[in-house]
């Protein structure tokens, strides 16, 4: 692959990977837009590498935690914050990789990767996305997160592997339905990608394994370094802005841009 197109593949995942606007989405539309080959699986896990990186640098001292209280949890017991923290996160984790299985399985993974499905989905979970950000209290903050809430902000992420639906966006709703704030519940949201895409991103490893090569290993790696900086820059600019912006402007942006690929994809 050419430097730009690794730079454009890598740039694109990472500022849309935290941003609620979906990555996924993005990644499919790349080649209808461009003309440009798929990425292939390589790059895929390179990039989910590489922003990997870049949420467990910039949510460290959770991560740490969390770390921390594994041996306690292995051991059976959730009396620390951190093994608590690691607890949920587990929990949080089993619906997307339930889900992801049975999506593989059945085949409708690659069914769903049209640009009908990601207009609809950026459409109408944009307005879902403004509905909870508008209505939802702001009475929760990551310390009173709950099992129950574990679960249900699970299956939100869950749903999220529809084309276009953003695993971001789909869980910080989950979280402003919940009453989270907006800082608290994209910290959450942001926590839970941790062990999603260490779940992804092993799988896509295991079936690349076989067919990686020297030239493919260069490009993964050139592709992981843009992927880190640029999502490293999306997430601290999200995070700062929550502190005075609401999601709006990603909500529209998805509302217009949902629109126009209705529009090319039913004329």
């Amino acid at each position: 692959m050419s430097l730009w197109h690794l730079f454009l593949v890598a740039v694109i995942q990472g500022l849309t990977e935290f941003l609620p606007v979906s990555s996924s989405g993005h990644l499919i539309l790349l080649p209808n837009v461009t003309g440009l080959a798929d990425q292939g699986q390589v790059i895929d896990v390179a990039v989910h590498v590489g922003t990997l990186g870049a949420v467990i640098l910039y949510f460290r001292h959770d991560v740490a935690s969390a770390v921390a209280g594994l041996p306690r949890l292995i051991r059976g017991r959730i009396d620390t914050p951190g093994a608590r923290l690691a607890f949920l996160l587990g929990v949080a984790t089993v619906p997307v990789v339930l889900f992801g299985l049975a999506l593989k399985l059945t085949g409708l993974d690659d069914a769903m990767r049209s640009v009908a499905v990601i207009g609809w989905t950026m459409l109408l979970f944009g307005i879902v996305l403004y509905w909870t950000d508008q209505r939802g209290a702001e009475v929760k903050r990551v310390g009173d997160w709950s099992l129950r809430d574990a679960i249900v902000m699970g299956f939100w992420q869950a749903i999220a592997l529809i084309p276009g639906t953003s695993r971001s966006g789909a869980t910080i709703s989950g979280a402003r339905a919940l009453g989270y704030s907006r800082e608290d519940g994209a910290r959450l949201a942001m926590l839970m990608s941790i062990p999603t895409i260490l779940a992804s991103g092993a799988f896509l490893s295991l079936e690349v394994a076989a067919t990686a090569d020297i030239a493919a290993a260069r490009d993964g790696a050139i592709a992981a370094a843009f992927a880190f900086v640029s999502a490293l820059l999306a997430l601290s600019l999200m995070m700062r802005l929550l502190k005075t912006v609401s999601f709006t402007p990603y909500v529209i942006y998805r509302v217009i841009l949902g629109i126009v690929l209705l529009l090319f994809a039913y004329t």
